[in-house]
């Protein structure tokens, strides 16, 4: 199948090099350590590669990295876990860099090759979706991120010459939505949904930007139409976090700003802004399309993903999973919000839209292999889980991991580590051990 092509012969490649890369700085900076006085640094030696087709798992990532000063760097093995990774050390794949690790015209080479490609890739008469998956699962460049995602989330046809009829009559009938339905949002059938909406917003992030009031006003719009159009589960919190990635990336076409979390919204054109509101709801609502039993009554759809990323944290690292039961944390009580915000309230935004390339170029990215995901983001963490012994620590620890400085590479890292579990763990029987 397409994406059993994409998965093992990309991303396995990609997975293998952005760990690999992670190992390389690991060693280089054991070795400027090392040396004494009189002391030649020793030459940096080639790390081990994995094959691509040993799809084992040597190690997770996120085990501490615990060889001593004696050790020579050659005896490291590159899928040793990194305690903390560098924050600025250079992303591998097409995100930011720090110049003292790689010189910058290496990696703005890097990074205009892989703009141009998709460029080449987006301006056929036809875009080939599969080759677009591939390109964009180790990340999408900030210019042609707002067209890939639409594509991607199938909100845009693959042919070009279709697309502005397309996204005209989509415009189109989200404002026939809103003339439609959105007075109703005061009579009695709807008030309720449409407070806690006016209520859920101003608790969202970045502030900076969701407490500017036309973006107030645009989330509102939003959020009620769907709610309103899509009775079955109705308005959930939660769901008022899938807008923010998707409104900031459109709107980033628009903004010169670098920083979008404080853009003033206020600037952009009034025709311009409604464009991307009803592109942001359209592309939300594909998203919903396939994880709408999150948000169902009882949210049954979390609670059986909860209930498997138990079991697979059980196989995967049966020590943490052991931890957690001797200490009486309940998954739930941490990984509930993991699937109803999907990651957002654990990362910052700029590393939810990193995460967002790779979730829509993966077959049910959103929901199956967000579970692997979320399971490497718990096993990156085994160390300070492990040191946790008090119910109330433990549980605080996992309800508010330090992830505030992380960047492209940690999202690298982590959906690396990811893909791995899934390939080890995916069909492997519930008695199958690392």
């Amino acid at each position: 199948m397409a994406a059993e092509s994409l998965n093992t012969e990309v991303v396995m490649e990609t997975a293998n090099r952005v760990l690999r890369n992670h190992s390389q700085r690991q060693e280089r900076h054991k070795l400027q350590e090392a040396p004494g006085p009189e002391q030649k640094p020793k030459p940096l030696a080639e790390p081990h590669l994995v094959p691509s087709g040993d799809l084992r798992l040597v190690k997770s990532v996120s085990e501490s990295h615990t060889s001593c000063p004696a050790e020579s760097a050659s005896d490291s093995v590159p899928l040793q876990r990194s305690q903390s990774l560098p924050h600025s050390a250079t992303v591998a794949l097409g995100g930011t860099s720090d110049s003292s690790t790689l010189g910058s015209s290496v990696l703005s080479e890097r990074e205009a090759f892989r703009l141009d490609k998709f460029k080449q890739l987006l301006a056929g008469p036809n875009t080939d979706l599969e080759e677009l998956r591939k390109l964009s699962w180790s990340g999408i460049p900030k210019p042609v991120r707002p067209i890939t995602w639409k594509l991607l989330s199938g909100y845009l046809p693959a042919n070009v010459d279709r697309r502005p009829a397309t996204l005209q009559r989509k415009q189109k009938e989200y404002f026939a939505f809103i003339e439609h339905y959105y007075d109703s949002r005061n009579d009695e059938a709807h008030q309720d949904t449409y407070r806690q909406i006016h209520i859920d917003i101003p608790r969202m992030s970045p502030e900076a930007l969701i407490l500017q009031p036309k973006v107030t006003e645009i989330f509102e719009r939003i959020l009620f139409i769907w709610a309103i159009r899509h009775p079955a589960s109705g308005y959930v919190q939660g769901i008022n976090d899938l807008v923010t990635p998707f409104f900031v990336v459109f709107i980033c076409e628009y903004i010169e700003q670098e920083d979008v979390d404080a853009a003033d919204v206020s600037r952009v054109p009034a025709d311009v802004l409604r464009n991307v509101e009803a592109d942001t709801y359209w592309c939300m609502s594909k998203l919903l399309d396939g994880i709408q039993d999150n948000y169902t009554f009882a949210q049954p759809g979390i609670q059986m993903k909860v209930k498997m990323l138990e079991e697979l944290v059980s196989r995967i690292d049966e020590q943490v999973h052991r931890h957690l039961e001797q200490h009486e944390v309940r998954y739930l009580q941490f990984a509930f919000r993991w699937m109803n915000n999907l990651l957002m309230r654990e990362v910052p935004l700029r590393c939810t839209v990193r995460l967002w390339d790779t979730y829509q170029s993966e077959p049910e990215g959103f929901s199956r292999f967000h579970l692997y995901v979320c399971a490497a983001f718990l096993v990156r963490w085994r160390k300070e889980i492990l040191e946790e012994r008090d119910f109330q620590e433990l549980l605080l620890f996992l309800q508010n991991l330090p992830t505030a400085q992380w960047g492209d590479e940690d999202i690298s890292l982590l959906l690396a580590e990811a893909y791995r579990l899934k390939f080890a763990f995916a069909d492997a029987p519930n008695h199958y051990k690392k």
